[in-house]
């Protein structure tokens, strides 16, 4: 009994195989776009902290632009990232900005590169120009020949331009300069009084009260007439001090 089991479960094995054959004869090449996609790879180990970014900005930035789930471990020799998602084509475009944080490309001397300003400095302006590479605009580069005094009054944070590498140093430094010319910054309104006093005396400028006028003025709309203020003492002075032969005496 025991041995005609054990045939007929051989038999039935056989079956499941032929049948499961006749389906699919050998592995898919990729898996299937519903099935969850993980994929891993090891980066240098100091690379690490280029791809996790200043409290975890880079790397969540990544998630969040991309769909997927991203860690990053380090097992001391190298960097293990391991990506997962739903979708394939995150996964691997996911893959792709990792490694041009790991491999940024090279800039050229003499290329020209359209940049957006990312971080402005007391002495000039960092512009992303590629993936993973910056390059400093020096605050000497930006008047056009004339001084500038603040970054700030011509350049802002996102502003898009058009920059030349002008120099990378042995240490991979990338110095820029602009091609062309920016665009004149607005008129800013006048600070201080300096600012106060312009606009007073710009054509068709409304006067400006005072802020005591105008605590009373609001005052007055809200509680009604507070009547006369208090009394100064010359009033009282002038009130008090005049010909006391005058005066009816008092009776005792």
């Amino acid at each position: 009994m025991l041995a005609k089991a054990l045939h007929q479960a051989r038999e039935a094995r056989i079956k499941i195989l032929d049948v499961m054959h006749a389906a699919i004869a050998e592995p898919r090449p990729e898996v299937s776009d519903n099935a969850p996609k993980i994929v891993s790879f090891q980066i240098p180990v100091d690379r690490i902290g280029e791809v996790i970014g200043p409290k975890g900005k880079v790397i969540n930035t990544l998630q969040a632009e991309t769909g997927t789930d991203i860690t990053v471990d380090d097992d001391g020799l190298f960097g293990v990232v391991t990506i997962g998602s739903k979708d394939g084509g995150a996964v691997e475009e996911a893959r792709r900005r990792i490694f041009m944080i790991v491999e940024p490309p090279e800039a050229e001397v003499g290329a020209t590169y359209a940049g957006k300003v990312v971080n402005i400095t007391k002495f000039g302006a960092f512009v992303n120009i590629l993936p993973g590479r910056d390059g400093l605009l020096h605050i000497s580069k930006l008047g056009g020949g004339k001084r500038v005094e603040r970054v700030e009054d011509v350049l802002s944070l996102g502003q898009e331009l058009q920059v030349r590498v002008d120099d990378i140093d042995p240490q991979g430094k990338v110095s820029l300069s602009l091609v062309g010319e920016l665009a004149a910054p607005s008129a800013a309104a006048g600070n201080g009084a300096d600012g106060d006093a312009a606009a007073a005396s710009a054509p068709g400028a409304v006067p400006m009260a005072s802020f005591e006028a105008a605590f009373e003025a609001e005052l007055a709309t809200e509680l009604g007439d507070l009547g006369p203020g208090p009394e100064r003492s010359s009033d009282r002075g002038e009130r008090s001090g005049g010909d006391r032969r005058n005066r009816r005496p008092r009776r005792r």
